[in-house]
């Protein structure tokens, strides 16, 4: 196979083993902590007492269940409760095939085309879903669609979506090599979540060919595994730097599970959990400040 591996070499794709990544946020951190799975401002408020109670710190909260099941005036709830707390704030676009008309998205081969988009209708539909989260002072966008992706970058780049706007690639795309990572920063991502249960050598691999942060899995509802990588995270920090670390997943049953108030306080004692590890296994790495200017903090409207 030394002929195909030389092959990619020359068009830039390479092969690391457990290479301790050299590459940081803007500000020198090596890591962020996410939260995922913060469906409301009711659960986003509890999730950030709780946080403040611990004395922990996030960087970012991630709603999932989409744009367009939120009010303007839980979106904008949520905008204030991101800048007041200076926390970034994802918010989902809404149409996906699983919540369109699609028969074949509910079944369990036709479940591989995930959550993106079908038709010209249902592109506009997204558009418009990001749009209406913008104006309301979001700048973290959540993405399922690559051609979501293409076509919003484009337009950030014409000026039609401000140029702080975040785009966020979701694990639902299903990527998890180099080359689809490669693809998706041409693309416009500004961070990329891979598939959640990649080794340490495949997530050296992504990062030593990419250079926008990785959003790793450090936990996972029962539907994705349910699997927990406490222990790993360490050496996920030193492979995949900048990183991620998405906290809190396993208190879920499903990506979009309605979180709850006491649930979002048990996703943030799982926050407090992989600190320890951190601090107690590699108490050497740097945590990012939350004064970055990188960060897709919300604006007010």
């Amino acid at each position: 196979m030394n002929k195909t591996k030389e092959s990619l070499d020359k068009i830039g794709i390479k092969s690391f083993k457990n290479v301790q990544s050299k590459k940081k946020f803007e500000d020198g951190g090596q890591y962020r902590i996410e939260v995922p799975g913060i469906q409301d401002p009711i659960v986003m408020s509890s999730l950030i007492s709780a946080i403040e109670e611990q004395d922990l710190i996030i960087h970012r909260v991630t709603q999932t269940k989409g744009i367009m099941l939120l009010s303007d005036d839980e979106i904008l709830e949520m905008v204030d409760l991101a800048i007041e707390n200076r926390v970034e704030l994802f918010l989902s676009v809404g149409p996906r095939a699983t919540y369109d008309t699609s028969a074949t998205a509910q079944t369990k081969e036709g479940s591989r085309i995930a959550y993106r988009l079908r038709g010209y209708n249902n592109l506009v539909y997204a558009i418009e879903d990001v749009e209406r989260a913008i104006s309301l002072g979001t700048r973290g966008i959540l993405l399922y669609d690559e051609g979501l992706l293409y076509s919003l970058n484009e337009l950030r780049k014409i000026g039609d979506i401000p140029s702080d706007v975040h785009f966020k690639v979701s694990a639902h795309t299903g990527h998890g090599n180099p080359a689809s990572a490669i693809l998706l920063e041409q693309l416009g991502a500004d961070s990329f979540n891979p598939v959640r249960d990649l080794s340490m050598t495949m997530l050296s691999n992504l990062r030593q060919n990419i250079d926008i942060p990785l959003d790793v899995h450090t936990e996972n509802p029962k539907s994705s595994g349910g699997f927990i990588r406490h222990y790993e995270v360490p050496e996920i920090i030193k492979v995949a730097s900048p990183v991620y670390l998405k906290t809190g997943g396993s208190v879920a049953q499903a990506h979009n599970w309605e979180t709850s108030s006491d649930s979002a306080k048990q996703r943030a004692k799982q926050v407090g959990l992989v600190l320890r590890m951190i601090n107690k296994y590699y108490e050497d790495a740097k945590i990012s400040k939350k004064t970055s200017k990188d960060l897709a903090i919300p604006k007010k409207i």
